[in-house]
């Protein structure tokens, strides 16, 4: 049996024509929604939404592309834009009955979490993103031999075709490799959580690499022209990351200040996947967040 996020119940959600979301929702107060990071689902959440469903509705979707949820095709490069997703995020918060909320997001959740921040401030009331950086700045900051971390990055950028095939013939051995390597407490994905990510994550590598791809295109575009005009975030922005400036030469805060003026930067020691890794420290972070 698949693991769940106990005392949450599972509903599946239209978000846009076409695409559902599956959804996992439990706890009550003022609304906050949870969106998950790669190779992952809703579930990377479990502990924190725990910890929060005491004084919040707390509403974890897997993104469009991943899980449980639906997997449009990609004919123009758009469908996995993150100006999409976001639009999906804030589709789904509605349909629940929530017209603001407060989001965070980790790694590839982060980054759909900044778009809502940044199209939907008026959604959006409070903002933390766990372990990324803006895709501008990612782009960036990789350059010379320090930029093979980021591999995945380049090989899913590729024209439609050979990253899915490549991807497709050894789904997780390449997952996996990302699960093993960004963990530094492996006892915090237990075997059946890493196998439903397995599972979810080779029945879904054409909309996963569609989600990178659109990251090496249509959201540079929309992120560039939100820097050329001057849009950041308005709202409250918590941004927890592990010391990747010191590796590869950059400083965080600073690159994540130019988008958000209202910006608490914290440095963690656990892993990549904190929510798992750091429960208590990331719910305590988020708990704080709000009351700002």
């Amino acid at each position: 049996m698949a693991p769940t996020i106990p005392g949450f119940a599972r509903d599946r959600v239209t978000v846009a024509d076409g695409v559902s979301l599956n959804v996992a929702v439990g706890g009550s107060g003022s609304p906050v929604v949870l969106l998950h990071g790669f190779p992952q689902t809703h579930l990377m959440w479990r502990h924190v939404a725990a910890g929060l469903a005491d004084r919040h509705t707390v509403i974890c979707p897997d993104l469009r592309g991943y899980g449980d949820s639906d997997k449009p095709a990609d004919p123009d490069g758009t469908a996995y834009a993150k100006r999409t997703m976001a639009a999906d995020v804030v589709a789904l918060a509605r349909a629940l009955g929530h017209e603001r909320f407060a989001l965070a997001g980790h790694d590839r959740g982060a980054l759909v979490a900044v778009r809502a921040g940044l199209d939907h401030p008026d959604a959006v009331t409070h903002l933390a993103a766990l372990d990324v950086l803006p895709t501008l700045d990612m782009w960036d900051v990789l350059h010379g031999t320090s930029a093979a971390v980021g591999f995945h990055l380049y090989l899913m950028a590729q024209p439609p075709g050979l990253p899915e095939r490549l991807i497709g013939g050894a789904p997780d051995a390449f997952f996996g490799h990302f699960l093993d390597v960004w963990t530094r407490d492996p006892a915090a994905l237990p075997a059946d959580v890493r196998a439903a990510y397995l599972k979810a994550s080779r029945e879904a590598v054409p909309s996963i690499v569609a989600d990178y791809r659109a990251s090496a295109g249509i959201d540079v575009v929309h992120d560039r022209a939100d820097r050329e005009s001057g849009n950041r975030l308005r709202m409250p922005v918590t941004v927890l990351q592990q010391d990747w400036g010191a590796a590869l030469g950059y400083d965080a805060a600073a690159l994540w200040r130019a988008w958000a003026p209202d910006l608490r930067h914290v440095t963690v020691g656990c892993g990549h996947f904190m929510a798992e890794e750091a429960p208590d420290e990331v719910t305590g972070a988020l708990r704080d967040l709000l009351a700002r």
